[in-house]
């Protein structure tokens, strides 16, 4: 009996503040992101989620030109892998606390246009769509993350012209019945791709229970992709139960800095004991070449 072939993603660098001991070079720059890219790519990585930083605070930014900078940098290195930008930004409000019928100045609420220019000029293979609304929490930084059906939809709609797959991303199950329903919309072209998010606080927790229950309501009529992964110590945990219930597996320290309690960890580690987990419980991790033929890709340009 052949192996299933799981797809190993690395989210590189994420959004949120870095721990200040983190010992290692964090990646911010596009020299630095294409770097751990590569890094990710030969540990054995199917996929790159990506994010940038602005160079000179850190913090996570919406910007096109980084967004391009970062992927000619990767493109020009020749390194296969599947490129997957987040196209998450451009949905934090911040109520005023003194009248929440108003939004402080540091809120950033974008349209579906403005909040997908960098996927229309990069054209990478795959990107994020975060399919959900609700309160969430970065360290002190606490917001909710705004992202209304309407936009979804209008979204959704551009992925196809821009020929762009969508990554469905699901923090509980309301959003995956909304997947479900851009799917019955014609929204999403191809085979879906799922992926839920656990472990986030105020959404679903990271546990066994959580991860069948989301798989129980993706569609059974049609041929479909799902990943799962956990944040922080649950990171590597949840990996292996996404495994052996028939998903793909997403590490990476965008969501966890350590390979175990007090050891920090680099992209290429967390992919070398992702990928050790995969083959020890009897599947194979898929090349990037055959993540593009399971998710339907379209070759990046």
């Amino acid at each position: 009996m052949s192996k299933r072939k799981v797809i190993l993603t690395c989210a590189v660098t994420g959004n949120a503040a870095v721990n200040p001991k983190y010992p290692y070079q964090y990646p911010i720059t596009p020299k630095q992101i294409c770097e751990t890219v590569v890094e990710a790519a030969n540990a054995g990585a199917s996929i790159a989620h990506i994010h940038v930083r602005d160079i000179e605070t850190g913090d996570g930014i919406h910007d096109v030109e980084l967004f391009r900078e970062t992927v000619s940098r990767i493109r020009d290195t020749g390194v296969n892998i599947v490129l997957n930008l987040t196209a998450g930004m451009g949905a934090v409000l911040l109520p005023d606390p003194e009248d929440e019928a108003i939004a402080l100045p540091e809120s950033e609420i974008l349209n579906a246009y403005d909040r997908m220019a960098h996927l229309k000029d990069c054209l990478p293979e795959i990107a994020s769509l975060d399919i959900t609304t609700g309160n969430q929490e970065e360290g002190p930084f606490e917001f909710v993350y705004l992202n209304t059906t309407r936009t979804l939809r209008q979204m959704a709609g551009l992925f196809q012209e821009y020929g762009v797959k969508p990554e469905l991303e699901a923090f509980q199950a309301g959003d995956v019945l909304f997947g479900n329903q851009l799917l019955k919309e014609g929204l999403i072209d191809g085979v879906p791709m799922y992926q839920f998010v656990l472990g986030v606080k105020w959404a679903s927790p990271a546990t066994t229970e959580t991860m069948i229950y989301l798989k129980s309501l993706l569609p059974n009529d049609k041929k479909v992709e799902w990943c799962s992964f956990g944040i922080a110590r649950d990171q590597m945990p949840m990996a292996a139960q996404a495994v052996l219930l028939g998903g793909n597996v997403r590490v990476g320290l965008e969501d966890n800095l350590y390979m175990e309690r007090g050891v920090f960890a680099t992209n290429g580690k967390l992919v070398e004991r992702a990928y050790s987990i995969i083959e020890n419980l009897g599947e194979a991790v898929a090349t990037p070449d055959e993540a593009r033929e399971i998710l339907d890709l379209k070759k990046m340009g």
